[in-house]
């Protein structure tokens, strides 16, 4: 590989770095051509790539990158593979751990970082245990649905129980049991007409005699005559 070469392949590796959220670094010794084919295609369907490159440009990648990278530089002793991982890191691990194991135990996790942190082997194989983002985006959508979904049954139960209500204030209405607001009750008509009766007769007491005065007045008259 000549300067060029290693120049384009350090700039490769500094871009992949700085694209993937996390960067996982295998021991890929022992697998086949046909096995790490298998593996990177289970990997591409996370988002995720393997890369394999001497650690002399690994190195000289980490050092561009800046300090974000140096997690990385420890694992860089005998063959190693980097995933970077653009996608779900659980995911990720999930995919090489569960290969691993249908695999002899190969790929080896040597250890990684996640968003500039530096990830241990225990760690990456605890993150792998994870559920995957979809997972975890499905149950936090159900938590979040079920306190509205009350919400919604109990102002559906609000809403039908007045209607119902409603419904049998205007059955009343049209029945009779409940008198109209817009027109007077037969109650008022009636409470006011004593009242008006009890004016009436008084007024006219005023001005009209009484029939036994007038009969005591006119025995009055005739005796006076007769006397004369």
């Amino acid at each position: 590989m000549n300067r060029e070469q290693k120049t384009a392949a350090v700039a490769e590796i500094v871009e992949n770095i700085q694209a993937s959220d996390a960067v996982l670094a295998v021991d890929y010794r022992g697998l086949t051509v046909t096995q790490a084919a298998e593996l990177r295609s289970a990997l591409r369907d996370n988002n995720a790539t393997l890369a394999v490159a001497k650690n002399t440009l690994t190195g000289r990648a980490i050092t561009e990158v800046g300090e974000s990278a140096e997690g990385l530089r420890e694992f860089l002793a005998g063959p190693t593979a980097l995933t970077f991982v653009k996608g779900d890191v659980a995911a990720t691990a999930k995919a090489i751990t569960t290969f691993a194991k249908a695999n002899g135990d190969l790929p080896t996790f040597k250890g990684g970082i996640l968003e500039g942190q530096a990830l241990s082997v225990d760690e990456i194989q605890a993150i792998s245990k994870l559920p995957s983002r979809d997972v975890l985006y499905g149950q936090l959508v159900g938590v979040v649905a079920a306190p509205i979904t009350g919400l919604a049954r109990g102002l559906n139960a609000l809403i039908g129980g007045l209607a119902i209500a409603l419904s049998g204030v205007q059955e009343k209405k049209e029945s009779g049991e409940i008198p109209s607001g817009d027109a007077p009750t037969a109650s008022a008509e009636e409470a006011s007409a004593p009242a008006a009766e009890v004016k009436d007769d008084a007024a006219d007491g005023d001005d009209v005699p009484d029939a036994e005065n007038d009969a005591d007045a006119d025995a009055s008259a005739d005796e006076s005559g007769a006397s004369a």
